[in-house]
């Protein structure tokens, strides 16, 4: 009865101990809507499992949402593509530090009769103000995601301010890169999209990539470990693990290959 007793106790132990090490190695990462939206996530994870033991739990949001999370300890790490709010957030002693992994560009999309003729603008500037003088029907985020911060920055440049864009032609869809791209062909309007999203959406109907080069459209995603200073709970040592294999030549090699009918969607530059 004792050694019986004796067995099932070695038996919780160690069912305590498997768990206990499974949830050490699990990580919560909040990433953006854009990047899950490309598909490099279903690359990513199971090769940072196969290599690296861990169990990367993404949690889908804008940058702004993301930020918040991070702010609230809710994650460990941030993947994000809006430079301002990362030095905020970094300067604001809630990330330990900034890490460059990778690149795309954002691109305008639209009608493909471009009706506001932004095709052949010269600069993002310029096609964000034939877009504004013509009152094109177009589709914003209007979620506080990287997307449309990028996007409210460009309309500043433009000097079109925010009581400019008139709902009789500028619609917030509040949502994340698909569902707004859903919306702007189901209006056939212009988007602001990152280009990994706009290859990967498949339901086109009219909408055409119309604008695109323009050094400002730059779009860097960054890698942010939330602070163990501010938030002791956080897993900061497997966001440094997870950090080191984002960085490392096979996160290169599979960012890098990631391709989608043959045009590369992000190219890696972690240093």
């Amino acid at each position: 009865m004792i050694d019986k007793l004796i067995r099932i106790i070695l038996v919780l132990v160690a069912l305590i101990m498997i768990a206990s090490i499974a949830a050490a190695d699990t990580l919560k990462m909040a990433v953006t809507t854009s990047f899950h939206n490309s598909g490099l996530s279903d690359v990513l994870l199971p090769e940072i499992a196969k290599e690296t033991g861990l169990e990367v739990q993404l949690i889908v949001v804008g940058t702004g949402q993301a930020i918040r999370l991070g702010e609230a300890g809710d994650v460990d790490a941030l993947l994000v593509h809006s430079r301002k709010a990362e030095d905020a957030f970094v300067n604001g002693g809630f990330g330990t530090h900034r890490r460059e992994i990778m690149y795309n560009d954002f691109v305008l999309v639209g009608p493909s009769d471009d009706p506001a003729g932004i095709a052949g603008a010269e600069t993002a500037t310029a096609a964000l103000t034939a877009l504004a003088g013509a009152k094109a029907p177009f589709a914003s985020r209007g979620d506080d995601s990287g997307t449309h911060k990028k996007e409210r920055a460009l309309w500043e440049a433009a000097n079109i301010s925010d009581e400019m864009r008139t709902p009789d032609w500028y619609n917030e869809a509040g949502a994340g890169m698909g569902a707004t791209l859903n919306t702007a062909a189901g209006l056939a309007a212009y988007v602001l999209t990152d280009r990994a999203s706009w290859l990967n959406f498949g339901n086109k109907q009219s909408l055409a990539l119309l604008f695109w080069g323009d050094p400002v459209l730059f779009n860097q995603y960054a890698f942010l470990p939330v602070s163990p200073t501010k938030h002791p709970h956080v897993k900061h040592d497997l966001a440094l693990k997870l950090e080191g294999w984002l960085t490392s030549p096979r996160a290169a090699e599979l960012i890098n290959g990631y391709t989608l009918n043959g045009e590369p969607l992000f190219t890696f530059n972690a240093r």
